[in-house]
């Protein structure tokens, strides 16, 4: 009796092996071929759930997405119900380093969402995806701040996300300065400042 594949199971296999190949040797070497050697599938298996490379590559961007969206959606309900500042910074903080490499996953994340983000200045058919990835940190931050009173949320949003691209990059590209404390250190007391007013 043949083998039953879960399409939508083998379509996240295969962008993990994205994931890999891009992490190891950048996005210009996550060919069809590539992935499908990283993957151990023959490269007319990849074709069968992807009808090209730029739907592969789009795919795999929109499952990064969807898996920070949601790890940050597990933290709202806890920032939510914080009763005390220090509790709702906290959480806050747990919540928006998610989008920072404070650990071996996530900066495995950083370094992709770095190469996906940068790709997409240059090819249009990432675009959307990046984009939806850019809107929605916007829009949680936005969120964040607005729920917890901060004046002027819409500029306040502006230099929060500013300052997290900033420390995500830094952290990928010079991780020796820009350690995971000094990031959680950064990011403490620009909350701490926001909530102190």
């Amino acid at each position: 009796m043949p083998k039953v594949v879960d399409p939508e199971a083998r379509r996240r296999e295969v962008a993990e092996a994205v994931f890999r190949v891009v992490r190891r040797h950048g996005l210009d070497q996550a060919s069809l071929r590539n992935v499908a050697a990283e993957a151990g599938l023959a490269i007319g298996s990849v074709r069968h759930y992807f009808a090209d490379h730029d739907e592969l590559l789009r795919f795999a961007l929109e499952e990064l997405t969807d898996r920070l969206e949601r790890r940050v959606l597990a933290h709202v309900a806890r920032a939510r119900s914080a009763t005390t500042r220090d509790e709702r910074v906290r959480a806050v903080e747990d919540l928006l380093g998610e989008l920072l490499p404070l650990d071996p996953d996530r900066r495995d994340e950083s370094e992709i969402w770095l190469a996906f983000t940068t790709a997409a200045r240059t090819r249009s058919t990432l675009r959307p995806a990046a984009r939806r990835l850019h809107e929605g940190m916007r829009v949680l931050v936005g969120k964040v701040l607005a729920e917890s009173g901060v004046p002027d949320a819409g500029v306040e949003t502006e230099r929060l996300t500013s300052l997290l691209d900033g420390l995500a990059v830094n952290g990928v590209l010079h991780p020796d300065l820009t350690t995971p404390d000094v990031m959680r250190a950064v990011l403490r007391r620009h909350l701490a400042s926001l909530v102190d007013g």
